[in-house]
């Protein structure tokens, strides 16, 4: 399970490296791709080819609209190919979405990495009661 938050920057040549107490237990492959709110997605590529063979596979080619938005999903995604010190580029499509020009905040969403710039999560993080948030989990029976 991915668990924590954890802030870092991007170098010089747009280089980013995952926590490392993150990065043992995604593995070696994983993908990045845009996420929901401005973030970027981190999925292992076992969670991924999970995500595929349970839900996106059975979603019919006649539903445009889901169709359109496993198409955008995938686009945006790339394998990660690290160098020997785990680091790799985050590419300039991604920076721009998730607005990340140098410091980046990492956190654990269970089955997921989320990279955000660390101005945006201050934004999204902030000024809201917690339990209220924890009661919005109630209609999933949590």
């Amino acid at each position: 399970m991915l668990l924590g938050e954890y802030h870092h920057q991007l170098d010089e040549k747009n280089r980013l490296r995952i926590p490392a107490k993150l990065r043992t237990k995604l593995g070696s492959n994983y993908i990045i791709m845009k996420g929901s709110n401005n973030c970027l997605f981190v999925y292992s590529g076992e969670e991924m080819q999970n995500l595929m063979n349970e839900k996106l596979k059975a979603v019919p080619l006649s539903d445009v609209k889901a169709q359109k938005s496993i198409r955008m999903l995938f686009s945006s995604g790339f394998e990660v190919d690290e160098d020997a010190q785990g680091r790799f580029i985050l590419p300039q499509n991604l920076r721009e979405f998730a607005s990340i020009k140098k410091n980046v905040v990492s956190i654990g969403v269970g089955n997921r990495i989320e990279l955000w710039d660390e101005e945006k999560w201050q934004e999204y993080n902030t000024n809201d009661d917690f339990d209220t948030i924890l009661g919005d989990l109630s209609q999933y029976g949590i």
